[in-house]
């Protein structure tokens, strides 16, 4: 028993004894584990520390050289302001130079003005000597004093005003008789009219719907620039409050008519409505109708199937679309009249395609760009004759309105299909006289000095002048309208009265840079 227990003993002293190594032992391990952790740790942070140092330091240096450049950028432009600061200083130093120089010269110049003005008092006190001397010589010679000659005078200008007023009042009741007769021709004209098939189209005014209102405020513009500038450009009057969400454009020319409606309609569809733009959409405009003009020129000759007609007469002949006589669009008249002496040319035998071809060009001589006093069937024949046509086509066009001896058989064809396509029911109304008397106008007004541009509007009650400001003065547009007045009163003959604007204009433009 004892021996077991002494076995015992030895085993849990064994254990105890073992289990005392393994612990050291294990202890000493965990503390070598700990040692070389502690380490690779001093390691990992060494390694960290020179990374973020290393990290650091690019990034001092990035900076550094950002800040650099920024230092640079920032002094470069301090130089170029102190640059052009001394620029701006030098500028004005030489300005105040050349100022101080004006200043001079100007004091110079006023010195020389003051005596020249000293000299002109002297002349004209004895200019005024000289005149009383003359005077008393004149009244020795004729054997009157200067109140007598007045009051002869007098009398002669008030007998040959009593003339004039009675050659006015004479004129007054003659045009009341020729107003009173035309009246009546007009009402029976008009009931005629009524029992027509077909009416005449538009002479003088064209009608343009707007969506609202609202527009006609943007056309008229601040103070009215843009329906000024707008008139100005096309020669054609807007009326704005005849009627309602409408605008009517008035001219005796239907082609501006056209060039205003057209180029309005942009204006109004772009919304961008002031003087400089109303100028640039009214020559795109002006552009637009010319080529349309020989676009509707080679439309008729193509559909007419005329060849070989020159490219003016072409021109010519689209022009017409827009001309009218007595009411009568004039391309369709001569559309007509050429179909008309085709057909009767090939009832007779004849060539007919020299009677087509007259038949267009009958009246091309409405149709000139320079309006002359030369009857219309002699001035076809003179553009016919100038652009080589056939010479039966050129006495035809000549000859229509016997103005030439007919030569040839087409001519009295052509004469016989221009009346019956001018006599038909509703083809024609009114007169087209005043078309020659507004262009006279015009070109009256253009023969004076200064004067740009001259529009006839109105039909003719208005004659709107624009003179240039550079070249003038507001005496002599005053003078203009004075004088043109009296020259329209005795040089033509009007119904009504004739109203002489003068517009001078002036125009100061800067650009910005």
């Amino acid at each position: 028993m004892d021996i077991i227990v002494f076995i015992l003993v030895g085993l849990l002293v064994g254990l105890a004894l073992g289990y005392f190594a393994f612990v050291v032992l294990r202890k000493q391990q965990l503390e070598k584990e700990r040692s070389s952790i502690i380490e690779e740790s001093k390691l990992q942070g060494e390694n960290l520390k020179k990374d973020r140092i290393l990290e650091a330091k690019e990034k001092y240096m990035q900076l550094r050289s950002e800040y650099e450049k920024e230092v640079n950028r920032r002094n470069q432009e301090i130089n170029n302001s102190e640059n052009r600061l001394k620029q701006k200083e030098q500028s004005l130093d030489d300005k105040l130079k050349s100022a101080k120089q004006r200043e001079e010269e100007a004091q110079k110049t006023r010195e020389r003005l003051d005596q020249q003005i000293e000299a002109y008092k002297n002349k004209e006190k004895e200019i005024t000597q000289l005149r009383d001397q003359q005077l008393q010589q004149l009244e020795k010679v004729a054997g009157l004093s200067a109140d007598e000659a007045k009051n002869q005078m007098f009398e002669a200008i008030k007998a040959k005003s009593h003339t004039e007023g009675l050659t006015i009042a004479k004129n007054i009741v003659e045009e009341a008789k020729l107003s009173a007769t035309r009246e009546a021709k007009r009402i029976v004209l008009q009931t005629i009219q009524r029992t027509a098939a077909e009416t005449a189209i538009d002479n003088t005014v064209t009608s343009f719907p707007l969506e609202n209102d609202d527009v006609k405020g943007r056309i008229i513009g601040r103070e009215g620039r843009n329906i000024k500038a707008f008139e100005a450009a096309t020669g054609v009057e807007i009326l704005i409050d005849d009627t309602p969400e409408t605008i009517v454009l008035s001219c005796y020319d239907p082609i501006r008519r056209e060039i205003a409606r057209v180029s309005l309609e942009r204006l109004i569809r772009d919304g961008r409505i002031h003087p400089a733009r109303i100028e640039e959409v009214v020559e795109k405009t002006r552009k637009q109708i010319e080529e349309e003009v020989v676009e509707w020129g080679e439309r008729t000759v193509v559909d007419l199937g005329i060849t070989g007609l020159h490219p003016e007469l072409i021109r010519y002949v689209g022009r017409m679309r827009f001309r009218s006589s007595y009411g009568q669009n004039l391309l369709k008249h001569s559309r007509e009249v050429a179909r008309l002496c085709a057909t009767m040319a090939a009832e007779m035998g004849l060539n007919v395609k020299l009677a087509k071809r007259a038949g267009l060009l009958h009246d091309i001589g409405k149709c000139p760009d320079n309006d002359e006093e030369t009857p219309h069937a002699l001035l076809g024949m003179k553009l016919c004759e100038k652009f080589g046509e056939h010479p039966e086509v050129i006495n035809a066009v000549g000859a229509h309105h016997d103005e030439i001896e007919m030569t040839s058989l087409l001519s009295p064809i052509i004469q016989a299909c221009d009346a019956i396509s001018g006599s038909r029911p509703g083809a024609r109304r009114g007169d087209d006289q005043y078309v020659e008397r507004i262009k006279e106008m015009e070109t009256m007004a253009l023969s004076y000095p200064g004067v740009e541009k001259a529009y006839a509007i109105q039909a003719g009650r208005e004659l709107r002048i624009i003179m240039g400001a550079e070249k003038t003065s507001d005496d002599q547009a005053d003078v203009l309208a004075f004088e043109l007045s009296n020259r329209i009163m005795t040089e033509m003959r009007y119904p009504g009265q004739v109203k002489i604007t003068v517009i001078r204009e002036k125009r100061s433009v800067g650009v910005a840079k």
